[in-house]
């Protein structure tokens, strides 16, 4: 009995740290916003002298649920060397609570955008006047605020690291 008690003690105190440590993890990620194109051009460029991997994706994107885990994991592991993560979702504009909520569950620690008006592309012509709507796209943006390149269909995390690690490798001014 007693081995039954510490059992469930032992338990109840696992549970804690994992949700414990969980909330602090997404506690530092804002909750998904709508965002104009306008918003997402200054959103971007609050980021430059950083890389970007600017991820579109969307909730009923199966390829998605599996590459955004791969990209959080190189963010994490890039982090010091100024990688961003960001994602744009393309989800209808009415679907905030969705997304957000979709958010939460399967990538906490993804910071998402959501266009808010009802032209895709407009929206993602901020970035790529020449996207075809492809999901998941990621587009690598370098120092200087440019696409270096734009990642398209689910892929292995090496393509993405690859990628990051290259513009990493070229100078704020380069």
């Amino acid at each position: 009995m007693r081995g039954i008690r510490a059992i469930d003690r032992l338990r109840g105190a696992l549970a804690t740290v994992l949700l414990t440590a969980a909330l602090t993890s997404h506690a530092e990620v804002p909750a998904t916003r709508a965002v104009t194109p306008e918003q997402l051009a200054t959103e971007l460029a609050a980021h430059r002298g950083q890389v970007i991997l600017l991820n579109a994706w969307a909730t009923w994107c199966v390829p998605c649920r599996k590459e955004i885990p791969e990209l959080i994991v190189l963010a994490q592991e890039l982090r010091e060397q100024g990688l961003v993560l960001l994602g744009l979702s393309i989800d209808e504009p009415n679907a905030l609570a969705l997304v957000e909520d979709f958010r939460q569950r399967y990538f906490g620690e993804f910071r998402t955008l959501l266009r808010s008006g009802t032209d895709l592309d407009k929206a993602v012509s901020v970035v790529d006047p020449a996207w075809n709507e492809v999901v998941p796209t990621t587009w690598v943006i370098g120092r200087d605020g440019r696409v270096v390149e734009r990642i398209q269909g689910q892929k292995a995390l090496a393509d993405f690291r690859t990628a990051a690690q290259a513009a990493l490798a070229v100078p704020a001014g380069g």
